[in-house]
């Protein structure tokens, strides 16, 4: 800094649109940075995840600067092992970049494995596995966890390769989920784990390993989870699930109104749903006005479901009157459940 003055930065989310139009790919988080004094930051230190081989491919590593006006690339002042030096002109958007073509070229990076446990249930405790690139702010994966823990180990550092398959192994047998994922290069806004394990209330520790494709090791730690516990224990209950995901208490159902034990229909005597939906096929067809439709429609594009032709397609014959019957036989085609949405 040139001067004393107060500097402050949070991330913000990637528009990849924009990297991939300039060839470019995030490698590490997008940061906005502001300060007190606008002169008296001239330069910034971004951390990377770069192993010392992938250093010495020249022009890996530049710096994105994004304004109003757009994009711009700047060209490193300096690389160290475990940072990028860039002169900045003024405060805005800065983030670490990698070209798209050399970094195909060798996709190994330095990755860290962050432990978090969640708050018991009733027999089980569910630890969060995330696999991630190391210079992703512990702190911020931790904010978006809710009410979990987490879990401190002897080191977390590991190299990962991206697009590679990996899994997670436990001498104990646990329940482990997903079986297999494939590691892709992540920085937010949401940071899901990439594995779960289901561990017993009563386990002390957890022999933990992360496995590559090919089966060799490439972290292991024996987890120890009695002082996660006694932390979660201290933790208020209304801190344990996150504000968001709370029912506020004028729309829980009382329980006067609760359908008691007794009187809930069995599983084996419920209708299974694409007979319930066919029951209410009829109604269904008279109640979709168009702009439901076309809601409907955009909720199956960005579901994945179905494809923009599809979608036109749809549009095109719920424009015409009686139409509506045709669009349900194209969603029972499609084996949709509308209801699920």
């Amino acid at each position: 800094m040139a001067q004393e003055a107060e500097l402050l930065y949070r991330t913000v989310p990637w528009e990849e649109s924009f990297l991939q139009s300039a060839g470019k790919q995030a490698a590490g988080p997008l940061f906005d940075v502001k300060s007190s004094v606008e002169a008296a930051v001239c330069q910034l230190h971004l951390p990377h995840s770069e192993t010392e081989e992938a250093l010495l491919l020249d022009g890996l590593l530049s710096v994105v600067h994004i304004t109003d006006e757009g994009l711009s690339i700047l060209e490193p002042l300096e690389v160290t092992r475990t940072h990028v030096v860039v002169n900045v002109p003024h405060l805005s958007l800065y983030g670490l970049v990698c070209d798209i073509i050399k970094r195909a070229l060798l996709l190994r990076i330095k990755g860290k494995i962050l432990l978090f446990l969640q708050p018991p249930g009733r027999e089980e405790q569910i630890l969060d596995v995330h696999l991630l690139q190391e210079n992703v702010p512990k702190e911020e994966v931790a904010e978006r966890q809710g009410g979990a823990v987490l879990i401190k180990v002897s080191s977390s550092d590991c190299e990962l390769d991206i697009h590679h398959s990996y899994s997670v192994d436990c001498d104990e047998g646990f329940f482990i989920q997903p079986q297999s994922k494939t590691f892709e290069s992540r920085f937010g806004p949401n940071y899901h784990p990439t594995f779960q394990v289901f561990v017993m209330m009563c386990t002390k520790t957890v022999d933990l390993k992360v496995k590559d494709q090919g089966g060799n090791n490439v972290w292991s730690c024996c987890v120890p989870l009695e002082d996660p516990r006694k932390e979660l224990s201290r933790v208020p209950a209304e801190s344990r699930v996150p504000a968001e995901s709370r029912v506020p208490a004028e729309s829980r159902v009382p329980a006067e109104s609760r359908v008691p034990a007794e009187s809930r229909v069995p599983a084996e005597s419920r209708v299974p749903a694409d007979q319930r939906l066919f029951s209410v096929r009829t109604e269904f067809i008279h109640r979709v006005t168009p702009p439901v439709l076309n809601d409907l429609l955009d909720k199956l594009l960005e579901s994945g479901v179905i494809s923009e032709s599809e979608m036109e397609s749809a549009r095109t014959k719920s424009r015409n009157d009686g139409e509506h019957e045709r669009w349900w036989t194209w969603c029972e085609i499609k084996e949709l459940q509308p209801a699920g949405f």
